[in-house]
């Protein structure tokens, strides 16, 4: 069985930066240089409507609970590579790449299809996570 500090013993700098990299890629991907304006579309929200929804929410508690998704997606996956034994990049990449393809992925379609929304955005959002969980779980292989 494991013990909640059993999950702490792995390299926490190295799972710190992988949830540095992975909301740096949050705010990006999200951003109108990239896919922002396109998501915000697909979501069913006007741009006014979005910047509405900004003002109204508190946005720094949007960012720090996201954070700490991420930092706990880190830890978890620092964890999954270590009881593996993965120690290279390309086979950290490959345990992200599963993980998307078999938990990740196929929620977040079955949202995008319950919700009755484009395929277009189960896109966006879906390879959003592959890019992090691919980029992250090769860096924790080598690093944590």
């Amino acid at each position: 069985m494991i013990q909640l500090a059993s999950l702490l013993k792995v390299n926490l700098i190295a799972v710190f930066v992988a949830a540095a990299i992975g909301i740096g890629i949050d705010m990006y991907w999200f951003s109108p240089r990239c896919f922002g304006k396109q998501w915000i579309k697909l979501s069913g929200f006007s741009q006014k409507e979005f910047k509405e929804a900004q003002k109204n929410n508190n946005m720094g508690m949007i960012i720090f609970f996201a954070s700490i998704a991420m930092l706990l997606t880190s830890l978890i996956l620092a964890n999954i590579v270590k009881l593996i034994g993965i120690t290279d990049l390309a086979s950290g990449a490959q345990i992200g790449f599963l993980l998307w393809l078999g938990l990740v992925a196929p929620v977040q379609l079955g949202i995008v299809l319950w919700e009755s929304k484009p395929f277009k955005l189960f896109l966006i959002q879906t390879l959003h996570e592959l890019v992090i969980l691919v980029i992250i779980g090769a860096l924790l292989a080598v690093w944590a």
